[in-house]
């Protein structure tokens, strides 16, 4: 069974669970879906990204509730904390996800850990700030996600690992396929076969100690080797 059928995405005319008040942006602002459920932290962070001219969605406290606003208005960013209530981390990305294919998501996060920086450019998340950067990196974030990027805090964009470093072709690979590519795309845009970059792949993957290519493309853009 799909999610959306799960959830029963309403009109918000129903429900207890309303989004706030949405007003119509007329400078055309993108917008993005903020979900936390820190009061004090939504505030400012709502305040600076209005400065810095991006039309703040919500704020919303729950994982639920992000789902909800997202399927409604399907903002082109989403800035989620990892852990929140009735819905957070992987799910919660892939519940937006499923609701509004569109949005790009950032997960904002206090946990500096390199397994959950994986595991949620794995499930499809485009950038990762820790909660003790500059609000400054939110920014450079969201700024990175909509122009079709990536973001990893440079505090987890580290490589302390020699047998991880890969060949210019590999990385090529890596990252049209973190850019939705298929393989015989890559193949044609690099002037070598499909077999010849499923080869680069899998050696990529092995260097990177991932066990699928999408594990290999999280490990890559966590450790800053794509971008």
């Amino acid at each position: 069974m799909g999610l959306s059928a799960g959830l029963r995405i309403p009109s918000y005319q129903r429900g207890h669970d309303s989004p706030p008040h949405l007003e119509v942006n007329q400078m055309n602002d993108p917008r993005c879906l903020l979900a936390d459920d820190h009061p004090a932290l939504t505030v400012a962070i709502s305040a600076y990204l209005s400065e810095n001219g991006f039309e703040v969605v919500g704020p919303v406290p729950d994982g639920r509730r992000a789902v909800l606003l997202a399927a409604e208005c399907r903002p082109e960013l989403a800035l989620i904390d990892y852990r929140m209530p009735r819905m957070s981390g992987v799910d919660l990305i892939h519940a937006i996800h499923e609701v509004s294919p569109v949005t790009k998501i950032a997960v904002y996060t206090a946990e500096a850990d390199e397994q959950l920086a994986t595991e949620v450019l794995a499930a499809g998340a485009v950038a990762l700030v820790l909660k003790e950067a500059p609000l400054a990196d939110l920014v450079r974030a969201l700024e990175s996600a909509l122009a079709g990027g990536s973001y990893l805090d440079p505090a987890l964009a580290r490589d302390d690992a020699p047998n991880r470093k890969l060949t210019q072709r590999e990385l090529d690979v890596l990252g049209l396929l973190a850019e939705g590519l298929p393989h015989e795309e890559i193949g044609r845009r690099l002037g070598i076969s499909s077999e010849t970059v499923r080869t680069h792949l899998r050696k990529a993957s092995d260097r990177l100690g991932a066990a699928t290519r999408t594990q290999a493309v999280a490990t890559a853009l966590r450790l800053g080797l794509i971008a």
